[in-house]
């Protein structure tokens, strides 16, 4: 895929076509990010950044665990309508439709205390898409704070919604954030589809800055 591919349609298209149950990453039930954050042990008022969320569940979990400074990116303006629909309260919590690999709004999002990635970063496969990625992901995470991704892991699937996928093992993601991170956690995930029973294998990794 080149890097001139029209990204944002095809996420507005994928978004707009089908409904969030059916899409092939949706959960009922985020755990296993929710068991990296509850590691993370943060304060109530911390900053949470949620990178290509999509219309996921995670925002209402977090709200529910009394979380509130979120602020949840998706470059699908579509994605993002369907997540608002779909949360009780959207006091507060702040969106930014925005392209995480060429960013103007998000160059302005505050220090974070956590960055949360699930199935994001592994559709970036130019290097140009990655470099831009981790130099705002790098600019943007206070020291101390901390980095959950869950991606597609190296024997995991090659392609996802039409696309192309870097797959991805804990020493990859290590290198790529640099010596200023430590990794505090990883393990193997086998995601089951809620509805068709589809597997995918995903690598779930916790960092943590160092101070």
């Amino acid at each position: 895929m080149s890097e001139n591919y029209d990204f944002k349609n095809h996420w507005d298209t994928a978004y707009l076509k089908n409904s969030i149950e059916d899409l092939g990453w949706y959960e009922d039930d985020p755990k296993a990010s929710l068991e990296l954050i509850n590691k993370c042990n943060l304060s109530k008022n911390s900053m949470i950044f949620n990178a290509g969320a999509g219309a996921t569940k995670l925002i209402q979990k977090l709200k529910d665990m009394e979380y509130h400074n979120i602020c949840i990116n998706d470059i699908s303006k579509s994605a993002l309508d369907k997540l608002k629909y779909s949360i009780n309260n959207i006091d507060r919590l702040s969106f930014v439709v925005d392209d995480l690999t060429n960013p103007t709004d998000l160059l302005n999002l505050k220090m974070v205390d956590l960055w949360h990635d699930r199935a994001v970063l592994h559709f970036f496969v130019q290097q140009t898409q990655q470099d831009n990625y981790f130099n705002l992901l790098k600019s943007k995470v206070k020291d101390g704070g901390y980095v959950i991704f869950s991606e597609f892991a190296i024997d995991g699937a090659k392609k996802c919604c039409g696309l192309d996928i870097l797959n991805y093992n804990e020493e990859m993601l290590l290198d790529r954030l640099g010596n200023d991170f430590a990794l505090i956690q990883s393990f193997n995930h086998l995601y089951i589809h809620p509805s068709n029973g589809n597997t995918r294998k995903y690598i779930y990794t916790l960092f943590k800055r160092k101070k």
